[in-house]
């Protein structure tokens, strides 16, 4: 066997073997095909020859390693032009020539802002470093081919074709194709809680062939590889085969693929083969890690440093021209020319790029860095907001993107999906149509009622244990007209408010769709009595009277609903997620994987054709062999159920023991009647499961071989699983193929949307009046059934079945084995298979499902639209159910006129934010996207005008100092001005200013449109700015020039006044503009002033000689002790800040913006609450 093993590997591998194998290596373009070698001794020098082309299961999420740190960040910050720009300052003024700065200066606001932003980036990969370590050294079972055992590893050591062993609720290392599972009948199920959020178990199969072992499989006995697909993040899909010694070849789908990070459940032992490891899983091929995007104000923002650089080139230039003018008009050269005569030309040439060092602070290098810290604490208060967080799922807001907080600000369009999105995601079995008959579920109806009164009473308290909150806490306060102020309560506080609910809840906490409003359905008592009547006898009456009897339409429909599904029967009580560790390490913090949103769909499942025949049928190989087409109304039973049939009413002792073989056995995935816990991929396949068992029709087990129903009129029915057919946006339907029990023949059971199965149904004539007449009756109703309940916005499903005889099936599944086994073009011809099998079906009837709207719903739609907010609904419902929906959530109005698009791709794999609830946008988008756009604009805007503040008044000193390049302020405090002592209090500005109470935002969204029109950041409101820092700069440079105009004062003593003044001015302006101020911005504020003064002071009383030829000695310290400093500065700053006053107290007062009047309408409200809670004080105290 190993002779073989190594052949057929050499041939795979050589020149002369198959040449469309292709391999993928490290580097290298990805492959089409993959060969996996295990890792085994009679492989070992094939295995040893390919493991080498494979990465191994070490992951690594970190940018950098410790040599590589430094040259790579600073490599990965100088991509940004502001760094390059100021590099090149700190390189231009290394040339002697233009040099205005001791050449060590200039280089301290760029190695500042390099520092903070490399720490960050470094404390950021170090988190990463710190949880891949944790990962890494997680301990696994991987099979030792020396010592011929399972022994214990860490994850980081796995390879591709190693054997894992994998206990009960253990993570699952690496990619890998199941070959062994403790379940007899070769089923594992698992959690993917932590790559998609969903705690509803799947189902994985044993690949074919190897689920028919008693015992543990054996490794060393394993002599098969498998080929299948290059690695890709495709999580839906997975292609490939396993080859035998024998040249056989069994297909590989995802039914067979265990991915890394999911969690083994209610299977005591798997054992895998990797495929893919580290890297190249599915999971990690999906981490692409938080993405860079750039807002709009961002984009805003690269356009004014445009215009402010333009600004500097205009400064500069009139430097070099009135430099060159006064070297024109004085011939003597200047004492910084060191005695050599320039040309004017030359000589302004020179200063121009002198001025470009001078004036350089008027580009703000700190913005960036105060922009990045701002959106840190934004998203901070974002992630923290309790009113995002939604308490029965446990969830809140996730940011995904840091970036473009703002961007929420500015949001024009909501394209929104319905379900799940706008509504519960919980499907309530409302009423169904069988056989043309319709049954409206009217006690069901009731309970759904009373279930939403109660609801409203915990509302309307809740509302006033706000209200009396509200007069407690008068800052937070809400508002009765708009109830979606006030922090939601879930449905599940219903059921938990009530001890007769209690129970099923807690049973319930960690199943997906079982809440009691899915789960308890009351039975229409027209329907239940017709079910009770239907007995073997009524399968057998057609051939008498040559109708299908109502009962039988009836039993059919509920044998569909239990058993065309995946549903998974099990207990709801796992325990949680096992991962074994090095006693060194830690337990991580969090989970490895942060995946957006994953599609879920089954591959198909299929036995040999000669296992597809029962044994305990009762029938013959010969009458297989002579039966002709069927329909479900024309069909010749065996004698022995008619004799059966005709001799009881009711299922005998025979019935089962004829299908004893068949029946799964207990195991974990099973219960105890009564104790029957069912999980879904989709909620509207638990609604229809938890409705055919309010029928008495249960979905009893399943397995990958058979399907138990127990009917009670009937009793324990057993299905023998054939085929499951999943779902796909494609067809718009799944089928099962199952050889029924009475019947005796192979059955297809179709559900899916009513476009598609009303025009796959039989349209051929049987030439039976009485039959056609009722086929034709039975699709007339069910049609005009299905229209009423799509205009009451109810999801819409047919039913329909199709009876098989052998020779059909066989000519069928031949088309389909070879379907199942290609790689290429599987998917198309699987797709071709499962068409040309689902078509002449019979209808047996149609389900009305209510996805109920999320609480909020309304309101929200409601408020988005007065914001102008346009907003799209997509949804694959018919138009009428659409339109309903649209209406009952106000999306439309009935004036609105109705676009219909399609598409076939409306999920988004990615999101910048996620939010649990639909109603949870009024306050992400009204509240933090308004507060984070305003509170950066404003920001941004203030650091245009300080620093064009401060630089002008370097500006206007050229004008007294023959253009030199000479500044009145020592090197030390030019370079502090900015990055030390004006830098902190905007950032605090950026991160906790609030123009507009939350709760006025809210109860007005109108005011949103003030963001959303770009109004705080407009190009005109850029160039007031940009005014106002000339006009302050003027007021503050001469008035204290005009105070000291012809006095013997030095040129720092001069310049000490106008830095004084000017640092007030900038700071004072900011208390000008905040809205909300609050101890923290006081203590800030004063912090400043206190660092100003400070160092400034110290410099004064200890820089001898660090600011040649001049120093800064004893400069403040002079001027304290001086009256007239304290009055220039105070005029000064007076002065400067008048305009911007007055300005603010006119727009406030005399052309208010609707912001403005929405803050006088805040402070009227708090006022009157304050009075009231005063007057209620003096009431209760008088009493």
């Amino acid at each position: 066997m190993a002779e073989w093993a190594r052949c057929k590997w050499q041939r795979m591998f050589s020149a002369e073997g198959n040449n469309d194998v292709t391999f993928q290596q490290p580097g290298k373009t990805t492959s089409k095909h993959r060969i996996v070698i295990p890792c085994l001794g009679h492989f070992k020098e094939e295995y040893e020859k390919v493991s080498r082309l494979y990465k191994t299961n070490r992951i690594r999420t970190t940018k950098y390693r410790i040599w590589n740190f430094l040259p790579k960040n600073i490599f990965e910050q100088f991509h940004r032009a502001a760094n390059l720009y100021f590099l090149f300052i700190v390189l231009l003024n290394w040339v002697p020539v233009v040099e205005a700065f001791r050449k060590e200066i200039t280089m301290i606001p760029l190695v500042v802002v390099l520092t903070i932003i490399a720490v960050k980036d470094g404390v950021e990969d170090y988190a990463k470093y710190q949880l891949d370590k944790q990962i890494n050294n997680i301990v696994t079972q991987v099979y030792c081919r020396h010592k011929k055992a399972y022994v214990e590893k860490y994850w980081k050591d796995v390879k591709v074709g190693d054997f894992i062993r994998l206990l009960c609720n253990e993570e699952i290392p690496a990619d890998m194709v199941l070959i062994y599972t403790s379940d007899g009948d070769g089923v594992c199920h698992i959690e993917t809680a932590s790559l998609d959020g969903e705690t509803n178990l799947k189902q994985r199969q044993v690949v074919r062939g190897f689920g028919e072992q008693e015992t543990e499989v054996d490794p060393e006995h394993f002599v098969s590889t498998i080929e299948c697909e290059a690695p890709n993040n495709d999580l839906t899909r997975f292609r490939g085969f396993i080859e035998h010694p024998d040249q056989e070849r069994v297909g590989l789908s995802k039914d067979n693929l265990l991915m890394r990070g999911c969690t083994i459940r209610n299977t005591t032992v798997v054992v895998g083969l990797v495929v893919y490891a580290g890297h190249e899983t599915k999971a990690m091929l999906n981490n692409t890690g938080l993405r860079y995007k750039r807002s709009k104000l961002e984009k805003s923002v690269n356009r004014d440093i445009i215009w402010s650089v333009l600004l500097l080139f205009v400064m500069c230039l009139t430097g070099a021209v009135g430099h060159g003018f006064w070297l024109g008009a004085h011939p003597d050269p200047p004492l910084y020319s060191s005695g050599r005569q320039l040309s004017p030309e030359l000589g302004g040439f020179i200063m121009f790029w002198t001025m470009i060092i001078l004036l350089q602070v008027l580009i703000p290098i700190s913005l960036y860095v105060s922009i990045e810290f701002v959106k840190l604490g934004q998203i901070y208060f974002i992630r923290n907001d309790l009113d995002l967080y939604d308490e029965p799922t446990d969830t809140r807001i996730r940011c995904g993107s840091l970036n473009i907080a703002e961007d929420l600000g500015q949001i024009e369009y909501v394209f929104s999906d319905k379900t799940g999105t706008l509504t519960e995601n919980k499907m309530v079995f409302r009423r169904c149509s069988i056989a043309g008959m319709e049954y409206g579920h009217e006690e069901n109806a009731k309970r759904l009622e009373s279930y939403l009164e109660y609801y409203e009473e915990e509302e309307e308290e809740e509302g006033l244990r706000a209200s009396y909150s509200s007069l407690r806490h008068p800052s937070k306060f809400t508002t009765s007209k708009s109830g979606y102020f006030q922090s939601a309560k879930s449905l599940s506080r219903l059921f938990s408010s009530t001890s007769g609910l209690r129970a099923s809840v807690s049973r319930t906490t960690q199943m997906a769709f079982s809440s009691p409003i899915e789960t308890d359905v009351v039975p229409d008592e027209r329907l239940e009595k017709k079910l009770r009547r239907v007995t073997f006898k009524s399968y057998t009456t057609s051939e008498v009277i040559g109708l299908t009897p109502e009962t039988v339409y009836i039993a059919e429909f509920f044998i569909a609903l239990a058993v065309c599904n995946t549903v998974v029967v099990s207990s709801p009580d796992q325990p949680p997620r096992k991962r074994r560790w090095n006693p060194k390490t830690r337990v991580p913090t969090s989970h490895l994987m942060d995946l957006k949103h994953i599609f879920h769909k089954l591959s198909a499942r299929k036995i040999s054709p000669t296992s597809a025949r029962s044994s305990g049928t009762g029938e013959s190989e010969s009458d297989s062999l002579r039966s002709h087409k069927l329909s479900i109304f024309r069909v010749k039973f065996p004698s022995s159920l008619s004799d059966r049939s005709s001799s009881s009413g009711s299922p005998t002792s025979s019935i089962a023991s004829a299908h004893a073989e068949m029946s799964p056995r207990t195991g974990p995935g099973s219960s105890p009647e009564g104790d029957l816990f069912y999980e879904a991929e989709s909620p509207d396949e638990a609604a229809l499961v938890y409705a055919a068992k309010a029928y008495q029709c249960r979905l009893q087990s399943r397995s990958p071989e058979v399907v138990t129903v127990n009917l009670e009129p009937l009793g324990l029915l057993t299905f023998q699983l054939l085929h499951i057919l999943p779902f796909d946006s494609v067809r718009k339907r799944m089928s099962i193929v199952v050889r029924h029990p009475i019947l005796n023949h192979i059955v297809l059971y179709t559900k899916g949307a009513d476009s598609v199965i009303m025009d796959l149904l039989e349209k051929e004539q049987t030439g039976i009046k009485k039959i056609d007449a009722q086929m034709q009756r039975i699709k007339s109703r069910t049609q005009m059934h299905l229209d009423e309940y799509a205009a009451q916005g109810l999801r819409t499903l047919c039913v329909a079945m199709k009876v098989l005889s052998d020779e059909e099936y066989n000519e069928w599944l031949k088309g389909h084995y070879a379907a199942e086994h290609s790689i290429e073009c599987r998917d198309d011809m699987l797709l071709e298979s499962m068409q040309r099998l689902e078509n002449k079906l019979t209808l047996l009837g149609a389900t009305g499902i209510e996805d109920r709207l999320q609480e909020g719903v309304p309101e929200t739609i409601d408020a988005l639209r007065k914001a102008g907010i346009k907003i799209w609904m997509l949804t694959g419902d018919k138009s009428e159910t659409a339109i309903n929906i649209a209406h009952s959530c106000k999306l439309l109005a009935p004036t609105d006129t109705i676009f219909v698009l399609q598409s076939d791709h409306l999920a988004v794999l990615a999101s910048d934010f996620a939010i649990s609830r639909f109603r949870h946008l009024n306050k992400l988008l009204f509240v933090h996207g308004h507060w984070c756009y305003t509170r950066l604009a404003n920001m941004i805007l203030y650091f245009f005008y300080k620093n064009l503040a401060y630089v002008n008044l370097l500006f206007w000193f050229q004008f007294f100092c023959g253009f030199s390049g000479t500044a009145m302020t020592d090197y030390w405090s030019l370079i502090f001005f900015n990055l030390l002592f004006t830098s902190v209090p905007p950032v605090i500005y950026g991160v906790l200013e609030k123009d507009v109470s939350a709760e006025v935002l809210l109860y007005l969204p109108e005011l949103y449109k003030a963001s959303q029109r770009n109004e705080p950041y407009l190009f005109s409101t850029f160039i007031i700015n940009l005014l106002d820092a000339f006009y302050q700069s003027l007021v503050c440079f001469f008035i204290p020039y005009w105070t000291y105009s012809g006095s013997d004062i030095d040129l720092y003593s001069f310049g000490c006044p106008i830095n004084t003044s000017m640092f007030f001015t900038i700071l004072l302006h900011l208390v000008i503009e905040s809205k909300y101020v609050n101890v923290v911005h006081f203590s800030i504020l004063a912090g400043s002033v206190l660092l100003f003064f400070s160092v400034i002071g110290t410099l004064g009383a200890t820089c001898l000689f660090c600011n040649p030829p001049a120093n800064p000695y004893w400069v403040l310290q002079t001027h304290l002790s001086s009256p007239r400093f304290y009055l220039v500065c105070t005029l000064a700053t007076l002065l400067a800040l008048l305009p911007r006053y007055l300005f603010r107290v006119l727009q406030t007062t005399v052309f208010p913006t609707p912001l403005i009047k929405a803050k006088n309408l805040e402070g009227r409200v708090l006022t009157g609450r304050r009075s009231l809670l005063r007057n209620a004080s003096v009431a209760h105290r008088d009493g």
